[in-house]
């Protein structure tokens, strides 16, 4: 049976539930919280693990195994959550990650990676009480009346009785269809506590002649000494819960509950009977006596009491506390919502969804030509019906984009376990700010944009944020605070790094830039053009390099990385004040709503979100004959660039031209065009590696009539215009005029 898929499954579920335990350590560690954080990380730790032990990745079911008994003895508030605590459990995860990884890469342990086992089950034994740290003096003797911790190597020498549970499982018929293998439910069991006694149970298998070699005929009757509660041994079944019978009693059970189940199996009764008394749960005399009284095994073998009703009778008889019942309602029901919260997510493979957008997106294509079509043909209810097919396209297209769009929130908690590190490794004191975490883009922008937003954050916290004794100084917080902000502005995503640093040094940058040769020694650059240049390849002004930065091959690179995603990167910054770096990004890179205009017999799309009007270009400015030129617009002063000049079309404009409105950063310009032709949809195809340094377009698009129709690229437009603009203003800039060009550089 082939269960890559069930791998495959597996692993990205340990990855995601080991996020998941990183970012609730983090919270514990900056606000020590409640009781449910830590029952978070434990489920987390023993799903894990019993996902593992399915699958036979014994490595991981070992050392997870170590790490969830710190957390029991956590959770029962035998061990205090301190900071060194933490910080091995967050070590911890980076292992069983190392672990995840090398089965997923079907790679064996290094020899490196075993020395780190050894290292962090040492570490971990030690807060379990089982060993003593490093260079430590033996421990004393406990004194008369003291607890033991407790652990596998004790549970040997006590009295058995005490944690030894009865768990009796009958496997459904269709186990080894869905791809489960029984015994590997019992290995796992294993790991949970000791398998003392173990029966197999296979009265139900059918003659040779009726046996079904794809069903399952298999129960056990087993004998754990555990510690573990009844919840724990319950979820090592938890993926056959709904295919098997299982019953299971808690040590020092009574002897009448035994007999309950004995009639509640479908078994002989007497060699159940016998089964139970080898295994030790019974004596002899207890079955005798209980199979011997007429009325008592009428009523054992009666209807199980509902769930309310159980807890009633375990009150009544003083098995229980009340507040024990009720706690364990609560956890049900808990439960029972947890699951069906679950129920309502399912899986998807990323290529399905790639396939489904690349189906959408020539349903478009095959959507416009049809309404093409339909207009020539003149008919009302072709022309109806083909209105009605575009509109329904148009909403299937907004739900399969929507398939993509994932929230930024999980990419931006992931620097929270980065900054920890880096603060701890620099000694600075940094608290990470996450707002926007709400905010939704394209699948794979979000999987291109960690690398960048990393050397953003590193960089902030090795370069912008000063020392604890600079801050103080400059009579700063001692604790630095570095922000990840996201926001929607005109059809983009905005992402911003910003810190409350020491900001960039101009002169520094100048110097450093003139003795590489960037600059000449009297050539001036505007503030923001001085900033700038730190995104030129290889530029640093660090004074040492260090592990996180100092070799100039970071700003370059987020710089080209966000070029690659069709965005731009601006820089902020006031010395004393702090820096920000802001990105903006498209929302998708598939298909996008756009604006079709026409320059003499070609067609352009404009991105629609960045259009904000159209009017009509004024008699006296089109006889300008010029590639740029400005109009005033409601009395303000708005410069345009004319498309056919720029992209040297030739041939003369018609009768009649028009201004399109655009903006890009809180900056517009008019983009004059011959003819506007409305709204459309637009499926986004890259131009190819030939025309890679083609400025201006952003990819290109099949209209409904089949012609080829070029995306034109908005911001580089904008920055082409104003870079132009900058060079043609005097040196004499006011500072105002600087900052304002500061916000203008993309």
């Amino acid at each position: 049976m082939n269960l890559d898929a069930a791998i495959q499954t597996f692993l990205a579920e340990s990855r995601e539930l080991l996020d998941n335990m990183e970012e609730v350590l983090l919270q514990l560690e900056s606000h020590p919280g409640s009781e449910c954080d830590i029952n978070a990380i434990f489920r987390a730790a023993h799903t894990i693990k019993g996902s593992a032990g399915l699958f036979g990745f014994d490595d991981i079911v070992k050392f997870t195994h170590k790490v969830e008994n710190l957390l029991d003895r956590l959770r029962d508030k035998h061990t205090r959550l301190d900071a060194d605590c933490i910080a091995l459990l967050l070590t911890s995860c980076d292992y069983i990650r190392v672990l995840v990884d090398a089965v997923s890469n079907s790679q064996p342990l290094s020899t490196e990676a075993q020395t780190t086992w050894n290292e962090l089950a040492r570490r971990l034994d030690v807060h379990l009480g089982i060993a003593q740290p490093a260079h430590a003096e033996p421990s004393p003797l406990p004194s008369a009346g003291a607890t033991l911790p407790m652990n596998e190597e004790l549970l040997s020498e006590l009295n058995t009785a005490d944690y030894a549970w009865h768990v009796s499982v009958r496997f459904g018929r269709d186990v080894l269809r869905e791809g489960m293998d029984p015994l590997s439910f019992i290995r796992y069991l294993g790991t949970v506590g000791d398998i003392v006694h173990l029966t197999t149970i296979m009265d139900g298998l059918p003659s040779p002649e009726e046996m079904d070699p794809e069903s399952c005929y298999l129960g056990f009757e087993i004998r754990l000494c555990t510690q573990a509660d009844k919840a724990a041994i319950e979820s090592v079944f938890e993926f056959v819960r709904d295919d098997c019978t299982l019953r299971i009693l808690p040590p020092r059970s009574k002897y009448s509950e035994y007999i309950q189940l004995i009639n509640e199996l479908p078994e002989d009764t007497t060699r159940l009977g016998e089964i139970l008394v080898k295994s030790g749960a019974l004596t002899q005399g207890e079955l005798d006596r209980s199979l011997n009284a007429d009325g008592n095994q009428s009523e054992i073998g009666s209807t199980a009491p509902e769930q309310g009703q159980l807890g009633d009778i375990l009150v009544r008889d003083g098995v229980v506390t009340p507040s024990l019942v009720h706690a364990a309602q609560d956890k049900q029901q808990q439960a029972r919502e947890h699951k069906s919260q679950e129920s309502r997510f399912i899986r998807v493979e990323a290529d399905k969804l790639d396939q489904l957008i690349n189906l959408v997106g020539e349903l478009v294509i095959a959507g416009a030509g049809t309404q093409l079509l339909a207009k020539r043909a003149g008919v009302g209810d072709v022309l109806e019906s083909a209105s009605t097919i575009c509109r329904l396209l148009e909403e299937v297209r907004n739900n399969a984009l929507g398939l993509r769009m994932v929230q930024i929130g999980g990419t931006f908690q992931r620097f929270q376990r980065v900054v920890r590190d880096i603060s701890h490794e620099l000694d600075k004191d940094v608290e990470l700010v996450i707002s926007g975490a709400d905010t939704e883009l394209d699948k794979s922008v979000v999987e291109r944009i960690g690398d960048p937003l990393m050397h953003l954050v590193r960089n902030s916290m090795d370069h912008g944020i000063e020392s604890r004794e600079l801050r103080i100084k400059a009579r700063k917080p001692a604790k630095a605070k570095l922000t990840l902000n996201a926001y929607h502005d005109s059809g983009s995503i905005v992402l911003e790094v910003s810190d409350d640093g020491g900001g960039l040094n101009r002169e520094r940058i100048l110097k450093k830039a003139r003795e590489r040769g960037l600059v000449g020694e009297t050539q001036l650059l505007t503030e923001q053009d001085t900033y700038n240049l730190i995104f030129e390849p290889g530029f640093s002004t660090a004074q040492q390099i260090s592990n996180l930065s100092g070799r100039g091959v970071g700003m370059d690179v987020v710089k080209r990385s966000i070029e690659s995603l069709r965005g731009s990167v601006e820089l902020l910054t006031k010395e004393g004040v702090g820096t920000t770096v802001r990105i903006r990004l498209p929302l998708t890179l598939a298909i996008i709503d756009g604006f079709l205009v026409g320059v003499g017999n070609h067609r352009y799309v404009i991105p629609l979100d960045m259009v904000l009007e159209c009017v009509e270009m004024p008699e006296l400015e089109r006889k300008v004959a010029g590639r740029e030129g400005h109009v005033t617009l409601r009395g303000k002063v708005l410069p345009f660039l004319r498309l056919r000049h720029m992209f040297e079309l030739g041939g003369d404009a018609g009768q009649r031209e028009n201004i399109v409105v655009v903006q890009y950063a809180g900056h517009k310009i008019g983009l004059v065009v011959d003819s506007l032709l409305g709204e459309f949809q637009t499926v986004i195809k890259p131009l190819g590696k030939l025309f890679s340094q083609l400025r201006g377009f952003g990819g290109f698009t099949i209209l409904g009539t089949g012609e080829v129709a070029l995306i034109l690229d908005v911001p580089a437009l904008i920055t082409a215009m104003t870079q132009d603009m900058r060079g043609n203003q005097s040196e004499g800039r006011s500072q105002d005029d600087s900052t304002e060009d500061m916000a203008v550089a993309a």
